[in-house]
């Protein structure tokens, strides 16, 4: 049985947007996703060219992921989020998206957001890296 799960902001790091600086499982198992992508059942690029559209398709198969080891977005206790770009509105942007989506509340925990120039699939603009604490 997985342990309490601890999200802490220590008063001498700076404030954050929503997510916290330090998450603590105390005891259990993890389950390590793979990067979850924009990719549709049947293996197709959704959304080319829409970062909104590939936000959705990323929440939406990272919950089903995060289901299949029978947990949710509240049991996640650490995030990376990579979204080809080349300025920090973009990233913004993304950044509300994902926390307005199906699996927002996964951002509250230990969260990273990285601007990178290109990633796995052609067109892919966005990628979410979860490990998650998984509950008894």
């Amino acid at each position: 049985m997985t342990g309490p799960i601890t999200r802490i902001n220590p008063p001498q790091l700076h404030a954050t947007p929503g997510y916290h600086h330090i998450t603590v499982v105390e005891t259990g198992r993890t389950a390590y996703l793979a990067g979850q992508v924009p990719l549709d059942p049947a293996g197709e690029l959704v959304g080319p060219g829409d970062l909104d559209t590939q936000i959705d398709q990323v929440a939406a198969n990272a919950l089903a992921a995060l289901n299949a080891v029978g947990a949710g977005p509240e049991h996640v206790v650490r995030t990376v989020i990579y979204v080809v770009c080349d300025g920090e509105p973009v990233l913004g942007a993304a950044w509300r998206r994902l926390n307005a989506s199906v699996i927002g509340p996964a951002f509250t925990t230990a969260s990273t957001l990285l601007g990178v120039t290109q990633l796995g699939f052609s067109g892919q603009l966005v990628e979410v890296d979860l490990t998650a604490a998984l509950p008894g």
